[in-house]
């Protein structure tokens, strides 16, 4: 196992999801000259919730919350993959609303590009996208005299009760859904179980989201993202002030006939398949910190839509992320020695006792439902 914890540690999903780090805190009023140029003003203020979490989420003067998400694609995969790079532009953002519970109500896109086919390939993806999951695209910006191609998307949504990456507790158990419905898309780490899927699937599956937050099942998650599952968890992680144990052999995944990972065969075959399946985007796919007691009907919720939902660990104190592999264990991740994506080190001391000022709202209302 320590090979696999480090190849995932060297990952361009874990770099990349490290950056945020730099970013944020050039944008905190504490360290308004971490970048050239002059003081920036706070960004965190307005918010119903810190940065960090799937989306920006303000809130709205007759109850409920707004949502904005936004995603920027990397030129590579523009380019090599122009329809699946505008299909997915849509799809991760209507993710990241879902995983904070919350109902897609517009897409808009920003489209730089060098070439008609490009251009043209690009748009169709995202059609497709907005078609498959009932969302409409209203505008956005264009540059069709760019030396590269490049898109960002962003979503508004809107949610009445919200699932947030600072909810988790010590105790909750892990549940990772994920719908095994699909196939990989090439020989890149995605596996796609969207474009050929049913829209009317795809749009009921992306609602059981927001109606497990409304009715009080969940309130802490993340989509699983480019940093894969155990990154996505460590993303939750920290932002929550907590530590985790997981066991792999317990994740939903692809039959290894399937290209999915055998957690016990010792080769350099299986290895790259462990590996690939790790840090995979899914199409599908949530990591959800539940109470006990509701765990069961949350498996429920999902395994009625078709969706496989495995209970992989626990939620703990302290803060690392300890994965174990039938009898062999190491930890991923010690949060107490290094951030992964916020500014500076996130432990249960350091959150509980930013939480509150930044967030009061959103935290004493998740910490009321968890001990409920």
């Amino acid at each position: 196992m320590p090979p696999l914890l480090t190849a995932l540690r060297a990952g361009r999903g874990f770099a990349h999801k490290r950056d945020i780090a730099r970013v944020m805190h050039s944008l905190n009023d504490d360290a308004p000259h971490a970048m050239s140029g002059p003081a920036v003003t706070p960004t965190h203020a307005p918010t119903t919730v810190p940065n960090g979490d799937d989306c920006a989420v303000l809130p709205l003067p007759g109850g409920g919350h707004q949502l904005l998400a936004i995603e920027g694609l990397m030129p590579d995969f523009v380019q090599q993959q122009p329809w699946f790079a505008g299909y997915s532009a849509v799809m991760v953002n209507l993710s990241d609303v879902a995983a904070m519970g919350g109902r897609p109500t517009a897409v808009v896109d920003a489209l730089w590009s060098a070439d008609e086919a490009t251009t043209a390939e690009l748009l169709r993806g995202m059609r497709a996208a907005s078609a498959q999951y009932g969302v409409p695209l209203v505008g956005g910006h264009t540059n069709l005299r760019s030396a590269s191609a490049q898109l960002a998307v962003a979503v508004l949504g809107r949610a009445e009760r919200l699932i947030s990456s600072f909810a988790a507790r010590p105790g909750d158990r892990l549940l990772v859904a994920t719908d095994l419905r699909g196939a990989w898309q090439g020989d890149a780490p995605f596996w796609n179980a969207s474009t050929a899927a049913p829209a009317a699937r795809l749009q009921a599956d992306l609602a059981l989201l927001p109606q497990l937050a409304e009715t009080g099942l969940v309130d802490a998650g993340k989509d699983i993202s480019m940093a894969g599952v155990l990154g996505t968890l460590l993303m939750l992680l920290e932002c929550s002030g907590c530590g985790a144990q997981v066991q792999l052999e317990r994740l939903p995944c692809p039959l290894p006939a399937q290209g999915g990972p055998d957690w016990h065969e010792d080769s350099v075959a299986a290895h790259a398949a462990r590996l690939r399946w790790l840090s995979a985007f899914p199409s599908f796919g949530f990591v959800l910190a539940v109470r006990p007691a509701l765990a069961a009907q949350v498996q429920a919720r999902f395994a009625e839509h078709g969706i496989a939902c495995a209970d992989v660990g626990e939620v703990q104190a302290g803060t690392r992320l300890e994965v174990a592999m039938g009898a062999e264990q190491a930890y991923l991740w010690d949060l107490a020695e290094s951030g992964f994506i916020l500014a500076g080190q996130a432990t249960a001391a350091t959150v509980a006792a930013s939480a509150p000022a930044r967030a009061p709202a959103l935290v004493e209302s998740a910490m009321e439902r968890h001990h409920a």
